[in-house]
């Protein structure tokens, strides 16, 4: 055997930093991370790749790496006939993308474990998710389709050859017929009502199970019913966000949001937490908690919040990616109750009182145990019994810490960081938390000065390494990010960083023709083609972001490039748009920022070492919901750069607030309630 051969067989995953990777390094499959010397090896021994894709959190990657990537016969035959190829999806999201958008193409559901094979080119040619190590669930056997493979590989290598052609040109393919972008006030208004007709308006959420937070749907849910004065609407998206934030989708001893529920009743989580869903979360309810504030959810950003400061801060201040399913080996049971125990450590009387709020009985809800939930009645109880139900769920608390942890994901993404600075920040705007904006700027150097190189951001940070390209993403959230900090602390740095990562943008990710953001940088070196899209993910899409951000930049600094580039983005997906408008919810939403741009500006007396935003005119901006505008508290004297704010100033010394529409602003405002008025009628739909 020669020495390139012997270096080939062994897993080389020991060598990685991503905790998924590192979960199969002691599998006795050959397994490589994605990268140059393993498409190399592809080519050079003439094996086809098993491309296998998951991530640290996901219960059915857990139960496919057990039945059979440990399996020594299984994987005696997947090292036989492959090049094994194994991806942390949250690592690579691009990789992730192209495969599972191929996945697709074939007309198959996506999900994980996503399990493809390819040519030595990393051309596609056939896939599937999971696979059972013997065929049951109407799912061949792993080990017929190795073997199938192998064979077809071998002896019809026309056959591959034709699978791969039409899949990658599904892949680079796109709608070419001509499309005007409808976005006028009409046709987004009549959005509600076949939006609210999929909506659960007893439970929340969209009809049936399994059931997803969905936060770009409720989103541009909110926004129509905020905009267009639509009570159906407001009332489904609160229904959804009070059923979220009782059900057992919701871990009411520790606080944080799995990742969706299996059920319809939004009882039965999977049990993963995920850093996105509870970044989004917080800033959907922190918005709906302006119009209706709800001590429910003040409650629940407060506790959830808490859980991203105890459990979720990595080394250096960034934030996490995940919490695992899973703990000895079995999903939820970190996180369930048995009736006894709870009287255990209770005591029978408080014991009474706890299960039946909690839904704690002897045969429990779920697989004979108790996922804790509050559905039996949403409603907050009185001051002090919640004061009481709270010094018993500390003692729960305080006994699971002594139980097996699921497995922590500690890679910091820098799209998912975005996300979360960027909804933290709006909650300590909002509830008036100073030190919750503390942990936001942390995360946000954290990942601005180490996931920088040479002036480009990198994607993943883990065991000291920045690594993967950065994504279109990567970049939308961040900017975000900095834009949500520059509103809340007047810093300018934010707005100059936020200002430089749009020129990378813009220069290494638009694409001119047809227009649109792509996924993947010009130069990400090992991506067989660039995706650009702007449909909605469980995570928002960048152009959306993009949209919006570049409509913010445009009211805080006047510049009409940022308006110009704003306005081409959805006419580069009006196709997209017109064929499958529900798909595209996120983009839909930023789209009211460009027909209604609203920027909210109150301007303080300096105080030394106060920065602004705490006089009682500042604090009216968030009285009630203002979803998508630009909320900005300034030091007087500072200067705005937007050329319609420019000679704005304090009236008769006093903190004075200007509310404005596009270029046209209000007449200064001095009360309080006169803002809150006037506000009140300009984010209306005229």
């Amino acid at each position: 055997m020669t020495a390139t051969a012997l270096a080939a067989a062994e897993n080389r995953l020991g060598r990685e930093t991503s905790p998924y990777l590192l979960q199969h390094k002691d599998n006795p499959v050959h397994w490589w991370a994605w990268g140059p010397d393993a498409l190399a090896e592809a080519k050079r021994t003439g094996k086809p790749i098993l491309l296998s894709v998951g991530y640290a959190a996901c219960h059915w990657c857990h139960v496919m790496a057990h039945e059979s990537f440990e399996d020594p016969a299984i994987a005696a035959q997947m090292n036989e006939g492959f090049v094994n190829i194994k991806v942390d999806r949250e690592e690579r999201p691009d990789i992730d993308a192209i495969y599972m958008r191929a996945l697709h193409a074939l007309g198959e559901h996506g999900g994980w474990p996503l399990t493809m094979f390819l040519d030595g080119d990393a051309r596609p040619f056939w896939g599937g998710t999971y696979f059972p190590p013997e065929a049951r669930f109407g799912r061949p056997s792993f080990k017929a389709v190795l073997a199938e493979v192998v064979r077809i590989y071998r002896e019809e290598p026309d056959k591959i050859a034709h699978n791969a052609d039409r899949l990658v040109q599904a892949l680079r393919q796109r709608d070419e017929k001509e499309a005007a972008a409808d976005l006028s006030e009409a046709r987004i208004a009549a959005l509600a009502g076949a939006m609210t007709r999929a909506v659960d308006m007893r439970r929340g959420g969209l009809d049936g199970a399994p059931k997803f937070p969905q936060w770009s749907y409720f989103w541009l849910l909110w926004r129509l019913a905020i905009r267009y004065g639509n009570p159906t609407a407001l009332r489904a998206v609160d229904t959804t966000l009070t059923n979220i934030c009782q059900g057992g989708i919701y871990d009411h001893l520790g606080g944080g949001f799995a990742r969706y529920s299996v059920d319809e009743r939004w009882l039965v989580p999977h049990f993963e937490k995920m850093l996105y869903d509870n970044a989004l979360l917080i800033d959907l309810i922190t918005e709906v908690y302006r119009e209706t504030g709800s001590e429910l959810y003040k409650t629940r950003i407060a506790e959830t919040v808490g859980w991203l400061e105890r459990e979720m801060i990595a080394e250096g201040g960034g934030f996490a990616a995940s919490l695992d399913a899973d703990s000895e080996g079995q999903e939820g049971k970190f996180y369930v109750w048995s009736k006894a125990e709870i009287e255990q450590v209770l005591g029978l009387e408080d014991a009474a009182r706890f299960c039946a709020m909690y839904d704690a009985t002897g045969e429990g809800n779920w697989e004979g145990h108790t996922i804790l939930n509050r559905l039996g009645s949403l409603d907050l109880q009185t001051q002090e019994e919640e004061q009481a139900l709270a010094a018993m769920r500390a003692k729960l608390l305080a006994r699971r810490a002594g139980r097996v942890r699921p497995g922590w994901d500690d890679k910091v993404l820098a799209d998912w960081n975005g996300l979360m600075i960027a909804g933290l920040a709006h909650a300590a705007r909002v509830f008036d938390r100073h030190e919750w904006l503390k942990t936001a700027n942390a995360a946000f150097h954290f990942v601005s000065t180490r996931m920088e190189k040479d002036g480009r951001l990198t994607h993943s940070w883990c065991d000291g390494r920045a690594q993967a390209p950065a994504t279109a993403s990567d970049y939308a959230n961040m900017i975000w990010a900095a834009l949500r900090l520059y509103q809340a602390t007047d810093e300018d740095d934010y707005l100059g960083i936020a200002e430089r990562w749009v020129a990378v943008v813009d220069e290494h990710y638009w694409v001119a023709e047809p227009g649109g953001y792509a996924f993947t940088a010009d130069d990400t070196p090992d991506v067989i083609v660039r995706l650009r899209v702007a449909h909605d993910d469980a995570v928002p899409n960048a152009n959306g972001i993009m949209l919006s951000n570049l409509v913010a930049l445009h009211l805080l600094t006047g510049k009409p490039r940022y308006l110009e580039w704003a306005e081409a983005i959805p006419k580069a997906f009006a196709a997209d748009l017109t064929h499958n408008t529900f798909g595209h919810c996120g983009l839909v939403a930023a789209a009211l920022d460009l027909i209604a741009p609203q920027q909210v500006v109150t301007i303080e007396p300096r105080e030394a070492g106060v920065p602004p935003g705490g006089s009682p005119l500042a604090r009216a901006m968030f009285e009630l919901s203002m979803p998508g505008a630009v909320e900005h508290a300034v030091g007087a004297g500072q200067g705005l750069q937007n050329p319609a704010l420019a000679a704005k100033g304090l009236v008769a010394g006093r903190p004075t607030a200007y509310a404005c529409l596009g270029p046209q602003c209000s007449l200064p405002v001095t009360e309080p309630e006169a803002l809150v008025e006037l506000l009140r009628k300009q984010r209306a739909a005229a």
